[in-house]
């Protein structure tokens, strides 16, 4: 009977089907060969299993002792009841018990140290790239990442959203490369950007803070002058007013989409080159200027979106899969996630570049002049 409560109580964990299988096994070989104890030396194997199948100190022991109980029991029956063998099968599971229990106590610290690190990982990554809000002013705030690294939360890619005085002002960007190696540039432009984009009172002064942010981080952490040069980060800055204005500066950005009734990519003019690539104290900032109307909504991305393939080398529809929302009446905040979801399924869910998704919604009941913008059609 106590054999069977040990049984019963093993099932309750994921390694106890394993180690009852093995021991079921090894007892029904040693009761049908004609050497039964033989076969018995297998039964150290049980603790082995537990251990090997991730289980802690208690559980490695109760495998164990799951295995001395059946020894008892096969050795019982005259036909194996040899002492010999079965002292030294007994001393080799208490061995591997021992060896066992050593090792699961181990993986314990290991794994309790792994989680740690994870939630430190986790809280830093959070603090670079900080949670959206969902609301700013009277712009519903939505938006999706996806890291080229996997297990990362943050990579090449980069948004932010912030209520200035300005009115309200977000910057989605790409640093070159992508996953962690590029995370430092990344602090360096978002660090930035939070403390200039409540100072400065034209965002071409926000393109100026940005870039002196860059090439000092460039300075300080690089150690060759030539791979220096070569770091560039694609932005794009927008500015919100509340009168339903809409300002915007694109660095060598990929061009937003207009979400609504007129839905397409807006035609913000010649883009600038890249930050990194261009000195924006001695060239002119243009800013466009455009509106956004109630009910209307922004999609700001990187070109990790447009440039994803699947399997066949296809890319990713974007213009195709805006208009299809478009079409099917996707409302504005919707669109992140949805686009999202087409990603991963176009792909695979293997993306070799980073993914940023941002969506700005404003409230239908915003009292804002009504004014036609520049809109190319999405085809």
């Amino acid at each position: 009977m106590s054999l069977m409560r040990t049984i019963r109580g093993l099932r309750r964990t994921p390694w106890a089907p394993l180690s009852a299988a093995w021991v079921a096994a090894m007892g029904i070989l040693a009761w049908q060969v004609p050497q039964g104890t033989d076969v018995l030396p297998a039964l150290a194997v049980t603790p082995a299993l537990s251990a090997a199948a991730g289980a802690r100190r208690r559980a490695v022991l109760a495998s164990g002792t799951l295995a001395l109980a059946a020894l008892c029991t096969d050795l019982a029956d005259d036909s194996v009841a040899l002492a010999g063998p079965a002292a030294g099968t007994a001393g080799t599971v208490m061995a591997v018990i021992a060896v066992g229990v050593w090792t699961a106590g181990r993986d314990t610290l290991r794994s309790a140290e792994l989680l740690r690190t994870r939630e430190i990982a986790v809280a830093a990554q959070q603090v670079l790239l900080r949670p959206l809000p969902s609301r700013v002013g009277d712009v519903t705030v939505t938006g999706e990442y996806l890291s080229a690294s996997h297990g990362a939360r943050v990579g090449g890619d980069f948004y932010e959203v912030l209520e200035t005085p300005y009115g309200v002002r977000a910057l989605i960007g790409d640093a070159r490369g992508h996953g962690l190696p590029a995370i430092g540039l990344v602090a360096a432009l978002l660090g930035s950007f939070r403390e200039a984009a409540h100072h400065e009172a034209e965002l071409s002064g926000v393109v100026r803070r940005l870039d002196g942010a860059m090439h000092r981080h460039l300075s300080e952490r690089a150690d060759d002058e030539d791979l220096a040069a070569e770091e560039f980060a694609t932005v794009q800055l927008v500015q919100l007013t509340e009168d339903g204005g809409l300002l915007a500066v694109n660095c060598g950005h990929p061009p937003p989409y207009l979400l609504g009734p007129r839905t397409g990519q807006l035609a913000l003019g010649e883009p600038l080159p890249p930050l990194g690539l261009f000195d924006p104290r001695r060239t002119h900032v243009p800013v466009h200027r455009e509106r956004l109307d109630p009910g209307e909504g922004l999609l700001l991305y990187t070109d990790g979106v447009p440039d994803a393939r699947d399997g066949a080398g296809r890319f990713f529809p974007l213009p195709d899969t805006v208009a299809a929302l478009a079409s099917t009446r996707v409302h504005g905040p919707e669109v992140a996630a949805r686009l999202r979801a087409e990603i991963v399924q176009h792909t695979g869910g293997r993306s070799s570049d980073d993914v940023a998704l941002l969506v700005l919604s404003r409230d239908t009941c915003s009292r804002a002049p009504r004014s036609r913008a520049t809109v190319l059609s999405a085809p």
